[in-house]
Parts: structure tokens; sequence; C-alpha cells
């Protein structure tokens, strides 16, 4: 292996931080190098706004990392999440002769682009393209159909695409600050490969990843993704109403909702006096728990609206039996899983990321979901193409194309 590969890197860059984490292979070990995070500037809901600001926090991340485990950050694997994110499921086939034969690999890739050409504007891209079930003469439900006998072979998937322009700017930024990107990964699905169990996927959940701009959500059933969307709400405008509701800078509205933050009433813990900063020279003003809460709730019950909304859209209301996982940042607002399991009445948990040797304890958290398991998604792609080298889209699809 040359040095170059003993290495994985991702680079998470959010609309409120930025981390890089560098893992190195070790056989079927990924083993925890560093960690480095910095603020993210120069994003908003997930697209960048200012490519300057954004290149300086993934260079300011790149150093923290880079200083800790003594490896050049040369390339990486980026996560892509946002409002301009979307799923649509699609079927495509071919016709494999007059008589009946064995199914190659060939026709399955064949089936499968058949099945990704869907026509989308000239902005849009395919981000991945994720098989459901292969259909052979009729027959559903087939996982893998390489070795069957049939005369028609079709295909469900679950297509991501994203705006061209929105991918190519992250691509950008990373370039700019030094960092090759070798593939992007729908942030959602790298969130569930660090933070999802097999029993989870199998009988139905659905992962939030509740950044600062946007809550991704990403539905598993059967083994396979579903659906992928993002809803308009997340971290951010829970501390941007409380710093407009109480007259409070936004980096003390943070530190506010983070420490003494609640989603709803109902799970409050006490009703404490908190000195709060005013804005400007003003002095700071005593205020009560209660009236964060009564600035949050508000807005996490939107949240879980829009959420059931996409969900009774793609008709996927009722085919949660697993319930939900939340990753994210948001998903550490006190009391939100508690609210959610009620308005739901489904198990929720709070994503706890694994999968990697060393791991400390402060790095398994939601998080920083995301970035731990782009490392896995690279690890997973390498192990199963080993054979081909460069870019990983290929080695993506092989990846998806066998997670049952």
């Amino acid at each position: 292996m040359a040095k170059k590969d003993k290495y994985l890197i991702g680079l998470d860059i959010g609309s409120t931080k930025t981390c890089v984490l560098i893992t190195e292979i070790d056989g079927d070990l990924v083993k925890f190098l560093a960690l480095g995070a910095a603020e993210s500037k120069g994003l908003r809901k997930g697209l960048i706004v200012n490519l300057d600001s954004t290149v300086s926090s993934i260079r300011r991340a790149v150093e923290e990392a880079e200083s800790v485990a003594n490896v050049p950050v040369e390339e990486a694997l980026v996560g892509v999440a946002g409002g301009h994110v979307r799923g649509v499921n699609s079927r495509g086939g071919i016709t494999l002769g007059h008589r009946p034969r064995d199914i190659e690999r060939e026709d399955v890739r064949r089936a499968v682009d058949a099945a990704r050409n869907i026509t989308l504007p000239e902005d849009r891209e395919v981000l991945h393209v994720l098989p459901h079930e292969f259909i052979v003469d009729a027959q559903n439900g087939i996982r893998d159909a390489i070795g069957m006998v049939g005369q028609r072979l079709e295909v469900n998937v679950h297509l991501v695409t994203s705006s061209v322009a929105a991918t190519q700017n992250l691509v950008t930024a990373a370039n700019k600050a030094g960092i090759l990107i070798t593939d992007t990964v729908l942030e959602p699905l790298a969130s569930a490969e660090s933070c999802l169990t097999q029993d989870e996927r199998d009988l139905g959940c659905c992962l939030l990843d509740i950044g600062g701009g946007t809550t991704e959500l990403l539905v598993f059933g059967g083994g396979v993704v579903r659906h992928s969307s993002a809803v308009p709400i997340g971290g951010d405008h829970f501390t941007n109403d409380l710093a407009v509701g109480l007259r409070t800078p936004i980096p003390e509205a943070e530190r506010l909702k983070r420490r003494h933050g609640c989603a709803a009433s109902a799970f409050m813990k006490g009703n404490g006096a908190i000195e709060i900063a005013s804005v400007g020279d003003r002095p700071p003003r005593t205020i009560f728990a209660h009236m964060l809460t009564d600035i949050i709730e508000p807005r996490a019950m939107e949240l879980l609206s829009l959420i059931r909304d996409d969900l009774q859209r793609a008709g996927l209301d009722g085919q949660l039996p697993a319930g939900f996982i939340l990753a994210g940042g948001g998903a550490r607002l006190h009391g939100l899983d508690e609210l959610i399991e009620q308005s739901f009445h489904l198990p929720v948990r709070v994503a706890e990321p694994k999968g990697l040797a060393d791991l400390p304890e402060q790095v398994a958290q939601p998080e920083y979901a995301t970035v731990v398991g782009l490392v896995l998604c690279g690890a997973k792609a390498r192990r199963s193409a080993p054979q081909r080298a460069g870019n990983l889209v290929s080695k993506l699809k092989a990846m998806f194309a066998g997670a049952s």
C-alpha cells in the first residue's frame, strides 16, 4: 500500500462548523488519528455564499488536524448536504435476449444505467444511485441478480440529485485550501454509515441529520434507502430566534441554547434565573429558563410539522417501526428526542458514531456522525473494489449495491 493510501480523510463543511478527520487504514481496521474543527464562515443553509471565508475555515480545521496527527492532508472525501439535495425513485430495465440466459455483472450495470437515465435540468447532477431491488422476468424482491437466469432484467433505484454549482463550489473551496477531493458523499448517507444498525435499516427508520442550516432526512426500509430530502430548519434557527427574542448577541444566544435550552416546557428540569448579555454596552439582564423554552418550542414544533409533512408526502409516515435516529449538532438540544418520541409515538435515540478504532469519547458525538461516516464510506468503497484505483464513484456504487 502506498504511503498516501494508508490514510483516509473526511471533510465536513457545515453551516456551523468545518471538520477534518484523519484516519489510518490498518488491515481491516480504520484507526482514528486526529480531528480538526473550526467555526464555519461563508456558508448559509449548506450553500457557500463566501468562498474565501469557507477556504479559511477549511485551512484552520486542516492545520489543527495536521498538527495532532503529523500527517499532511492532501486529499479527502467531502460531504454534500443542503436544501438543493433531492431524492427520487426510478425504475429501468433491459432485455437480455430472445431466450433466457445467465445475468452477468455488465447486465446489472446496464440496467442500473437505464434506471438512472432520467431527464434532469442542466444545473442538476446525480450524486448517488442506490439500488432497491432487481426484477427478473417479473419476479421481484431480488437483492443480487448476478448468476440468475432470465430474459428481462429491471431494477428499482433511489437517485440522489444535487445542484452542480453547489457541489462544485464545495470542491473548489477544498481545492483552494490545497485538498484534492476524491469523491462527494451525501452527508446523511455518511451519517447513516457511522450510526445506524442493520436492524434499524431492515425494519424501517428515519435518520434526522440536524445541521446548522437544514435538517436532512434519510429513510431506510428493507435494508435500503427509500427516501431522502431536506427541510429548511436547523440549529441556527433556534439560535437566531433566541438572539432576536432576548435581544442578545448570537454567540450568547448559542451558549444559552446549549446550556439552558429545552425543546418543550413539558421536559424542562427547572426554572432557574439566568444572567444574559445584552446588545451593545447595555448591562447584563436576568431571565428565567422558561423564557428560553417559550421561544424554542414553537420552532421545534414547526420542525416536527415539516418532517411529518415530508414523510406523509413520501407515503412513509407509517413505515418507521424502528423510529428516529438524531444526528448532527442540533440533536443535542435538550428535550428534542423526547418531544419527537411523544409526537410520533415512535422510539427515538441520539446517534453515537461508531466504527473507528481508538475513537475518543468526545468525538463519538452526534455532531461528528457525518465526518466519521465519510471515512467509513471511503474504507468500505476501497474494500469493495480494491482492484480499481482512482475515482471512488464506481466503488461507492458497488458498495451501496451490496449494502443489504
